[in-house]
């Protein structure tokens, strides 16, 4: 009598912020060997996409469902003031959107979740309440890697939590090391159950601030003293060395990208030194993924583990140290000289420079829609009859990962009704037929799949991509690519194909449409939203808990001057004795 093969763990593996070419098997120069292998052991996606920023794309990862659907249409912290309170704009994940948590939990699995949340910090949002187990999570968009503060005048404080309740971080906290040290805690306290386990670690490298055990950063000294221009065309030649795109792939030539040469000697090594701490904050997350992969091989997990890793979007262009209000913040905060960068008490940031190198041979970075900001690696290894070590070049989405890893686990996929509640069906398709090798794409060619963030927008169909990103990357006008072809976004094609391009924007107004996407102000800064957000939940709640201290202060001023009022006023009146 045959046995049947026991349910498979879950690993999901989150990286934050990094590029397309980030990982080494997908061209980098970033040491990140046990990526590497899981990679050589599975399949790597070359055409894989996600939202533009952290939290929308871990909405669709945790659900299987569009963004809007799901709640978190935009994230709070860039989210337009006229969008607030709105269908679909919540800013944290709502009640309508089923977790692939939940959906294991019920069916035999237990769930941790260690790390990155960013999907709400109310009681009722936070993990316990969305299918896990257990939990300790980071709320928020990011946070400081080396101790408990936040990371930018977002936030009055880091907020914490373990068990859905406030917690403290120990003093030799640093956060890739922390949170693979507790998701090996909670697997190994749940062996006692005999049950299958769901492992979520959202890690914060490479959110800024940039920090990096020194062991780690000192490996990448020199590295990138040739520039940011240089490591582009290095990480395309990779690319395509790796089969990841065409040979005769172009870049296109980004408005943000400076030339490296007309910088002077001191201002070279500054910004060399931000990406050695980034390469580093990288190699330190492959390192520490690592040692949760040894475990599960010591406990004997290993073998029957399925492993995810993607990226939430595409490298950061944030540089924190040229908008006025932040760097002066900075400055008051933490260290930021070159050569202390990476350790305790520093900050450092990559800028749209670096994120357009790393992103490399794809056009754009994190908030828009270029490749740059929506394709990331992703690498899916351990499912029982996959065939291994191959890359495919398929569109894949995010949503896709819950229907592929519910067939893998032998649940079944729900539709529009979840234990007799209406719930949100599921937006994208198992992946698993390809996988398994028994099918060559995810999606037909006349199948669209539509997006938008914050006013930049794609809509996806076969080959082709129709896109629009709005300033300062873009003109917010609409533009036609095939990315099979032209995954650098080179060579508009709206007026060569002009029936297709009508046609696909046709798809994007229909997705617009049933998914409530809401359109931006004509005015719409996504700098100028991150301030009206840093003004709304950092400045006004710090003025106001000072009010009480500023209050005290002036009645004290009050009564001094008064007293010496009074004092005085009693010293002109005493009558005055003549000197003998």
């Amino acid at each position: 009598m045959a046995v049947a093969a026991p349910r498979p763990n879950i690993v999901v593996l989150v990286a934050d912020d990094w590029g397309y070419t980030d990982v080494g098997a997908f061209g980098s120069e970033i040491a990140t060997p046990n990526l590497d292998e899981l990679a050589r052991l599975g399949v790597k996606f070359s055409n894989f996409h996600v939202a533009s920023v952290c939290s929308p794309t871990r909405a669709m990862l945790l659900t299987g469902v569009d963004n809007h659907r799901n709640g978190v249409g935009n994230m709070p912290e860039t989210t337009p003031a006229e969008h607030e309170g709105k269908p679909n704009y919540e800013g944290v994940l709502n009640d309508r959107a089923v977790t692939l948590a939940t959906l294991l939990r019920d069916s035999g699995y237990q769930t941790y979740i260690t790390g990155k949340w960013h999907l709400g910090k109310a009681p009722e949002q936070l993990p316990g309440k969305r299918g896990f187990d257990r939990s300790f999570i980071q709320a928020d968009s990011g946070s400081d890697n080396w101790e408990n503060r936040t990371y930018m005048m977002l936030y009055d404080k880091a907020y914490w939590f373990e068990q859905d309740r406030e917690a403290q971080l120990p003093e030799d906290f640093y956060s890739s090391r922390f949170f693979v040290d507790k998701a090996i805690d909670y697997i190994d306290a749940g062996r006692k159950n005999d049950k299958p386990f769901f492992a979520y670690i959202g890690f914060q490298a490479n959110h800024i601030p940039l920090q990096a055990p020194r062991e780690f950063v000192e490996k990448y000294r020199g590295r990138y003293d040739r520039g940011w221009g240089q490591l582009r065309q290095e990480r395309r030649a990779s690319a395509i060395a790796q089969g990841l795109v065409p040979a005769g792939t172009d870049l296109a030539t980004l408005p943000s990208t400076t030339d490296w040469e007309l910088l002077s000697p001191d201002k070279k090594r500054w910004h060399a030194k931000h990406m050695e701490v980034y390469a580093a904050m990288a190699e330190a997350m492959d390192y520490h993924v690592g040692r949760l992969i040894a475990h599960l091989k010591a406990i004997g997990e290993y073998d029957n583990t399925v492993f995810v890793f993607l990226s939430d979007n595409g490298s950061d262009p944030a540089n924190p140290f040229d908008i006025p209000p932040a760097n002066a913040w900075l400055k008051m905060n933490y260290v930021t000289v070159a050569e202390e960068m990476g350790g305790k008490g520093t900050f450092s940031a990559n800028g749209p420079n670096w994120a357009s190198a790393t992103v490399s041979p794809l056009h754009g970075y994190k908030y828009f829609a270029g490749e740059g900001g929506l394709r990331v690696p992703l690498i899916i290894s351990g499912v029982a009859g996959m065939q291994g070590n191959r890359s495919v070049s398929a569109f894949a989405h995010v949503n896709d990962i819950v229907p592929t890893m519910l067939q893998a686990a032998g649940v079944a996929l729900h539709t529009n009704t979840y234990k007799g509640q209406p719930v949100e069906p599921l937006s994208g398709k198992s992946m698993l037929p390809l996988l398994l090798g028994q099918a060559r794409t995810v999606y037909g060619p006349d199948e669209p799949v539509g997006y938008e963030l914050a006013g930049s927008a794609a809509l996806f169909k076969g080959d082709f991509k129709l896109v629009k990103n709005i300033a300062p990357l873009g003109d917010g006008q609409w533009r036609l690519y095939n990315l099979q072809a032209d995954p650098g976004e080179v060579h508009n094609l709206a007026t060569v194909q002009p029936a297709r391009y009508q046609a696909m924007l046709a798809d994007y107004q229909a997705y617009a449409q049933s998914n409530g996407v809401l359109p931006v102000p004509d005015d719409f800064d996504l700098q100028k939203a991150a301030l009206h957000y840093a003004l709304h939940h950092y400045l006004i709640p710090k003025i106001l808990s000072a009010l009480p201290w500023l209050l005290a202060l002036v009645v004290i001023l009050f009564a001094a001057f008064n007293y010496v009022r009074r004092a005085r006023r009693q010293a002109a009146a005493q009558p005055s004795h003549p000197r003998i």
